[in-house]
């Protein structure tokens, strides 16, 4: 069935609602508009669903939400024994339709006799991950599209273990969602049924106080928190996100007295008003927090996105102007205040581990190293991460520390098996109070850190192309560097390329080749001499192909110039492949 077709019986079909109809009535005479919305069905991927708001096949609306859920639900009924009474736990942040999407959810889980367990308004991902454990759940749903524009939802599954779903029961799940190949074959019940039922409930927030509780545990030196908290000065803003309430709790409830909120950005907000792009990886989203920050000369301003999973910060030079962090930046001042403390303390553990992502900066490979740690690497995905901490506990091999990736993601503890943005602001509001003490700022901080580990840096460019066209290029980029690996980038010898898809490590210098020892991906590494490297990815959630690019240099100087160097010789490639 082409486009066309697919649009039509949308129009025709009786199971679509009048308000669905009438928006495509709207685009009746945009071909090019419903080639978009119909030429596929919005992909299932291994994390889920994430695309534009909208009537279609190729959207996020109610009916492609039904359509995952019972795919799921056919997953789980499949795993026999008492998976379907064990439940499905689901969140949803303040993007438009997160509450109808989770009640959608909910309702087709319930019609195929699958407990859920819903909160009350919305949460951040991590109280999903870890209500999932609390419960004893077979599975999690979290209705959110992280960081993307506001025209975008998704739709992101979790198992027992806490983490998003990873290989092979990815893939299984996909399966069993493609299978569903009739919109009208999805079982779905009423609210009223499903709680008469039993399979309907709402969780209170009895989970809220047990989580923030088991965040207290992981403050690691309450004293220094304690002596500076009268004077420190922190600004926040969640973004119109979720994590307003849990953050204000949990400095509050560790002992910070002067938190300023940006009023502007308060109260949830699927629309996003203040902000093009409600990402704390971007300078711009700071504006109003920034202006705060100036008028109450706060310590320190941070922001979360709408599913607080990720954490921006600003810090003061010595300057007292505020200098963006970029996620390497907070996980190597984070991962080097706890091992350092802990090791102080006499409570850095023999067998002590950190994990990150390969994409993520090679100066946590020297922290860790520094304080004989061992450090692990996996696939860009922070399931890989949640993956690491379940082996870790199930053989005992390793007590998992800290883990972090590049995109401003981390977790400190074991509560959560996701990114956790509330503790990360919990971790560096006391690594930052222990630094006023030492009479230095968060930024001055990870100069000291440069000084002692050397200077490393990272950028990272991506590159969006959208549409069907945009699908062939991407393509086109992967194949090109896969069959022609560059052998010199920037003047630099490339010595060794990484094929995560062919799990294979090439030596370029001799020939040799070995398996990746990491699940396959799309994703390609370019090792280069002098502590260099590049990577190349598609992204998994938006329509972007990603490039990032690390060097270490003598000083900050010639780091940037290094980097600079590595990115243009890539991009001029990569302009080549596209024209």
């Amino acid at each position: 069935m082409d486009y066309m077709q697919r649009y039509g019986e949308w129009l025709e079909s009786g199971y679509f609602d009048e308000a669905t109809k009438e928006e495509l009535r709207g685009i009746a005479g945009d071909e090019k508009e419903i080639q978009e919305r119909f030429y596929r069905d919005l992909e299932f991927g291994t994390g889920g669903l994430r695309g534009i708001l909208g009537a279609g096949t190729n959207r996020m609306n109610i009916y492609t939400v039904r359509k995952a859920t019972q795919g799921l639900a056919n997953y789980i009924l499949a795993q026999g024994g008492n998976a379907a009474a064990r439940g499905v736990a689901i969140a949803y942040d303040s993007r438009r339709m997160s509450p109808e999407f989770a009640d959608e959810s909910i309702r087709v889980l319930a019609a195929n006799g699958i407990k859920g367990y819903v909160f009350e308004s919305l949460r951040h991902v991590a109280i999903l991950s870890y209500a999932v454990r609390k419960f004893h759940c077979i599975a999690g749903i979290v209705i959110t599209a992280s960081h993307n524009p506001p025209e975008y939802n998704g739709y992101k599954v979790y198992w027992e273990d806490g983490a998003q779903v990873a290989e092979p029961r990815d893939v299984e799940i996909i399966e069993e969602v493609l299978k569903v190949e009739k919109y009208d074959d999805v079982k779905s019940i009423s609210k009223e049924e499903a709680v008469a039922r039993g399979l309907y409930v709402v969780i209170d927030e009895s989970v809220d106080d047990e989580y923030i509780a088991e965040l207290k545990k992981l403050l690691i030196d309450p004293a220094v928190v304690a002596k500076e908290a009268d004077d420190f000065s922190i600004v926040y803003t969640p973004l119109h996100g979720s994590g307003n309430i849990p953050v204000r709790r949990i400095l509050q409830e560790i002992g910070f007295k002067n938190v300023h909120i940006v009023k502007e950005q308060e109260l949830p907000d699927g629309n996003f008003p203040t902000v093009d792009y409600p990402n704390p990886e971007d300078i711009k989203a700071f504006a109003l927090a920034l202006e705060l920050g100036k008028k109450v000369e706060a310590d320190v301003i941070m922001a979360t996105d709408p599913d607080a999973d990720r954490l921006g910060v600003l810090a003061r030079n010595k300057a007292g102007e505020f200098i963006a962090l970029n996620g390497n930046n907070i996980g190597v001042l984070l991962l080097d205040y706890i091992l350092g403390r802990k090791k102080e303390l006499g409570q850095l553990p023999a067998n002590g581990a950190v994990v990150e992502t390969i994409v993520s900066t090679n100066m946590a490979k020297t922290v860790a190293r520094h304080y004989g740690v061992e450090l692990f690497e996996v696939l860009t995905g922070f399931k890989y991460i949640g993956e690491k901490i379940k082996e870790f506990e199930a053989t005992g091999s390793h007590q998992y520390l800290f883990g972090f990736e590049e995109s401003y993601g981390c977790l400190i503890g074991t509560h959560a098996r996701d990114k956790d943005a509330i503790v990360a602001v919990m971790g560096v509001a006391e690594l930052a109070a222990y630094y006023k003490a030492k009479g230095m700022t968060l930024y001055e901080a990870l100069v000291s850190l440069y000084e002692k580990y050397g200077y490393y840096k990272e950028t990272l460019q991506s590159i969006t192309l959208k549409g069907i066209e945009g699908v062939a290029q991407i393509q086109r980029i992967m194949d090109s560097f896969r069959s022609n690996p560059p052998k010199e980038l920037a003047g630099s010898v490339v010595e060794e390329f990484k094929d995560y898809d062919a799990d294979r490590v090439l030596d370029l210098k001799t020939g040799d080749s070995a398996p990746t020892g990491l699940p396959k991906s799309n994703v390609l590494y370019f090792e280069i001499e002098g502590d260099a490297w590049c990577c190349v990815r598609p992204s998994g959630t938006e329509p972007k192909v990603k490039f990032y690019f690390g060097v270490k240099g003598s000083d900050m100087e010639d780091a940037d110039a290094k980097a600079a160097a590595l990115e243009g010789a890539v991009m001029e490639i990569v302009n080549g492949i596209i024209g």
